[in-house]
């Protein structure tokens, strides 16, 4: 066997090995590195188990100065999405609509808060969102769970030798 044919039946089996790992191990690998950013942000932002803190004002008004809504709506809204959104994320409930709103979330900070921080942050970021969006949940999920519930109910509804009708 030459050392060109050995790199390749290597590399091959490589590759069919990893093609191996589960969709829903990979969507769920998804979901939860998105929904560890953004809860690692929240909690920074807390005290107790939701108390804002003053520190997270301060930084709202002073440091990001975001434009067309006071503080006071955007510190309370901001801080309560960066926990929900990732527990949705975490049990897979209305995931494509989480992983949007985080998308969203980051497309505010990185035109209006940090704008150096594409390649070095937020790119990552809007890549786990994307593949989310556009991947959903997976099988390991509240999704769905709801989606093969409702499949099974509507098999159930539907009158019997309806699918033999043209």
């Amino acid at each position: 066997m030459s050392a060109s044919s050995f790199i390749h039946n290597a590399t091959t089996g490589i590759i069919a090995l990893m093609s191996k790992i589960p969709d829903s191990l990979v969507n769920l690998s998804l979901r939860l590195g998105l929904a560890g950013i953004f809860w690692v942000s929240a909690r920074t932002k807390v005290t107790d188990f939701l108390t804002i803190t003053d520190n997270t004002y301060f930084l709202f008004e002073e440091e990001y100065q975001l434009p067309f809504f006071s503080v006071d709506f955007l510190v309370p809204l901001a801080t309560y999405a960066e926990h929900i959104l990732p527990l949705m994320l975490l049990f897979g409930f209305a995931t494509r609509f989480a992983a949007l709103g985080l998308f969203f979330m980051t497309l505010v900070i990185q035109i209006f808060v940090y704008p150096d921080a594409f390649l070095s942050t937020h790119l990552g970021w809007m890549a786990l969102s994307l593949a989310i969006i556009s991947k959903g949940p997976g099988s390991l999920s509240l999704d769905h769970l709801i989606a093969q519930k409702q499949s099974g109910q509507q098999a159930k509804d539907q009158p019997q030798g309806a699918s033999l009708k043209a």
